[in-house]
């Protein structure tokens, strides 16, 4: 069985019997990861609280013969607890966990999705990052998992979007007028919002309005849980909170 050391940033949990966890772990080198923690719940000196969703840790894994790793170690690099004081924080962090998570499969690498989000969760953590800054990492997401949206031109024809744009998640962004007799599951869009998200997605960093932000997150929402299949919890979560 082959030992090695990795950075990671922990997913989620899952109690498994009595004394032991399944932690998924997004690994900087190995991509994914779930491994088994034995005794994680009753050992006080293994792990010491290190296993707790958006840690950063420096962990020694063991391959095993299925797709579980073998979690022998975990030190904390950075537990980011300013971001775990502050409930809007949390919300926002849990979610991008998720979205990491559902969006990767099981050992594929993905270095830069790793980067985005410790970088993303570094920035919670300082306070640095604002509300527009959680459409960003979205679709820096997306575009790492290969599902960026298309708000710059029609995704049917390829033509401009025009001035009454519709967006239809299922052909991947926005679509003409013309073309929208083709996307039965389109929506409404403004030109103002798709030239927005547009903006945001060439690295425009500008503070968005609440309702432009909020609409914009309906948008991503429709479209993240159209090709993933569900809807994200953490979503929900963000919504009792009171964040848009």
């Amino acid at each position: 069985m082959d030992r090695y050391t990795d950075e990671a940033l922990v997913l989620s949990t899952v109690d498994y019997g009595e004394a032991d966890r399944l932690v998924t772990l997004l690994t900087r080198e190995h991509g994914k990861l779930t491994a088994f923690a034995a005794g994680a719940r009753k050992s006080k000196r293994r792990f010491a609280g290190a296993l707790e969703p958006y840690m950063r840790l420096r962990v020694q894994l063991v391959e095993t013969r299925g797709a579980t790793v073998r979690l022998d170690s975990a030190d904390i690099v950075a537990g980011y607890y300013t971001a775990r004081a502050d409930l809007p924080l949390i919300a926002r962090a849990l979610y991008a966990v998720e979205l990491c998570r559902e969006l990767t499969r099981d050992h594929e690498p993905h270095p830069e999705l790793f980067a985005l989000l410790e970088s993303y969760l570094h920035k919670l953590d300082a306070k640095e990052a604002g509300p527009t800054s959680l459409l960003a990492f979205e679709l820096s997401a997306l575009a790492h998992a290969g599902l960026m949206p298309r708000f710059d031109s029609c995704s049917l024809c390829g033509g401009p979007p025009g001035e009454r744009p519709r967006f239809d998640q299922a052909h991947g962004g926005a679509v003409c007028e013309p073309c929208a007799g083709r996307a039965r599951d389109a929506v409404a869009i403004s030109a103002e919002l798709l030239s927005g998200l547009r903006a945001i997605q060439d690295g425009e960093r500008t503070p968005l309005s609440p309702e432009f932000r909020a609409r914009a997150r309906s948008l991503l929402n429709l479209f993240i849980s159209h090709h993933l299949g569900r809807r994200l919890k953490s979503v929900d979560f963000m919504a009792q909170v009171g964040l848009d």
